[in-house]
């Protein structure tokens, strides 16, 4: 309890007025959905297409925090998926939000604040979300490593559960 506190009081100065209705936040029960995992393309004996972004979004100024939440990100994506970022399945980028290049990307994924996307696409369709469990692993960067690694694990393969 006092961990959530004090991250609502570290990122309260980490906000955007980007807000959207409909986006999906890994973590926050009145925004679940009941996706079925992709586990078959329309064709048998077809592969399908997957590709999934993960997105620090951040602001001009970050808390220490907000700096975590990427650091540990990039960590993870640079040890665990160096194939999957150089093949283009996986693509992994610090955003900043408040500049004006990055506007359609903040639109598309709705951001609002200092956060953790991800976006992911089967056979062309899109699906994004953000992942709120992060913030709960500040503390451990082996837990949340762990815990983002079964996430994009699951992204790769089309599951969206």
């Amino acid at each position: 309890m006092l961990a959530a506190i004090a991250c609502v009081l570290l990122c309260c100065g980490c906000v955007s007025d980007n807000a959207k209705a409909g986006d999906v936040k890994i973590g926050d029960p009145a925004t679940s959905t009941t996706t079925t995992p992709i586990t078959e393309s329309t064709n048998p004996g077809t592969v399908p297409d997957i590709k999934v972004e993960l997105y620090h979004f951040h602001g001009n100024a970050q808390c220490p925090s907000c700096t975590t939440v990427g650091a540990f990100a990039e960590d993870t994506v640079n040890r665990y998926y160096i194939r999957e970022v150089a093949s283009g399945r996986l693509v992994f980028r610090h955003v900043n939000y408040d500049l004006p290049e990055n506007k359609d990307l903040v639109e598309k994924y709705g951001v609002t604040a200092s956060s953790l996307w991800i976006g992911t696409y089967v056979n062309g369709k899109f699906s994004k979300e953000e992942d709120l469990k992060v913030w709960y692993r500040l503390d451990n960067e082996t837990e949340y490593s762990t815990y983002l690694k079964g996430v994009l694990d699951k992204r790769l393969k089309g599951d969206l559960t």
